[in-house]
């Protein structure tokens, strides 16, 4: 090979190098090691937290992130619960019973919160139920912050009425030991206020918008089009929402994110992916439980999980075998 073609050569690797340096994080993440997801069953089912992970360690061999879900099901952050809740079994747990244990023992840099979906105790809008959502927001956004930590805020997912309607309840009772069939307009009113703390300078990601746009728009060609099959619950169509929201949001290349239409197409796209997007489940799931027993909590009924020092010996040759397959 003649001396210029090799020149060429040597400068392409350079510039492919110093891009990848430069690519080996996300803009909206930067310099946060651990980053911990807080919120109820939903963050607990975690599928949204399992595509982040694959799709950080796939597109991002370098990256330096940590995610571990500390979702709580059942959990508030307005510290309230509905009569009979459970049946009765158990009051909703409180989210700051347990905070202050979180942010101590996981030390995060960055904690992604998402709340609301509870708050309102399936309620219609009520003047206090609000105040108590509004506090208990601002007292976990102070705290994360007292703790030397970033926050960011995601705006509930959608209430859908209609896969349940025969167990919605109507507007004007005393008592609801079901859903309020109107609760999407309660959340509506938590995200935009969520939202206009923005002008405060918190981080608000936007996911009950685009979910209620989302379903809006695919019921006009098919009106039983579900993103929660039980009206709370996402679907696998519902997390994937959700984590092209939080990807955007933190810089992510609209390319990778916009064009595919689920997690598999998005990690098919990238080496390996689809295997690494299996061991980053397993991951993940292997780690939440083992979490939440070492942190305690209040809520009855959860899997007790490994003793934390066996499952992070677990999840490290998880990440081994997920670094090796990044880097083919």
């Amino acid at each position: 090979m003649a001396r210029s073609t090799w020149h060429v050569v040597v400068v392409l690797l350079a510039a492919a190098l110093v891009a990848r340096a430069a690519a080996a994080d996300l803009p909206g993440i930067a310099g946060a090691k651990r980053i911990v997801f807080l919120g109820d069953s939903i963050t607990y089912g975690g599928q949204y937290i399992e595509i982040l992970d694959a799709y950080l360690a796939a597109r991002f061999p370098d990256s330096p992130h940590e995610l571990l879900d500390l979702g709580l099901p059942s959990e508030t952050a307005s510290g309230l619960s509905e009569p009979g809740h459970a049946g009765g079994k158990f009051p909703r747990p409180d989210l700051h019973e347990r905070l202050a244990r979180v942010l101590a023992k996981t030390k995060p840099d960055l904690v992604v919160a998402c709340y609301g979906m509870n708050c309102g105790i399936y309620y219609p809008l009520g003047e206090e139920r609000f105040e108590k959502f509004r506090s208990g927001i601002t007292r976990l956004h102070e705290e994360v912050e007292k703790a030397g930590a970033k926050i960011v805020h995601i705006t509930p997912p959608t209430f859908d009425p209609q896969p349940i309607q025969q167990r919605t309840l109507p507007a004007g009772l005393p008592e609801y030991r079901q859903p309020y069939a109107g609760y999407n307009e309660v959340l509506d009113r938590y995200s935009e206020w969520l939202l206009a703390q923005r002008d405060k300078g918190w981080q608000v990601i936007d996911l009950h918008g685009p979910m209620n746009r989302l379903l809006a728009k695919q019921r006009e060609s098919d009106p039983k089009f579900i993103l929660a099959g039980d009206g709370v619950h996402m679907n696998v169509t519902g997390h994937w929402l959700a984590a092209q929201q939080i990807l955007l949001a933190w810089g992510a290349p609209a390319a990778d994110i916009t064009s595919a239409q689920a997690p598999e197409d998005l990690l098919k796209r990238m080496p390996n992916g689809e295997s690494i997007g299996k061991l980053c489940q397993q991951r993940q799931r292997l780690l939440k439980d083992a979490w939440l027993t070492n942190v305690g909590h209040l809520r009855p009924g959860m899997k007790q999980g490994l003793p934390l020092a066996e499952a992070e010996k677990q999840a490290a040759e998880l990440s081994k075998q997920i670094q090796t397959l990044a880097r083919p």
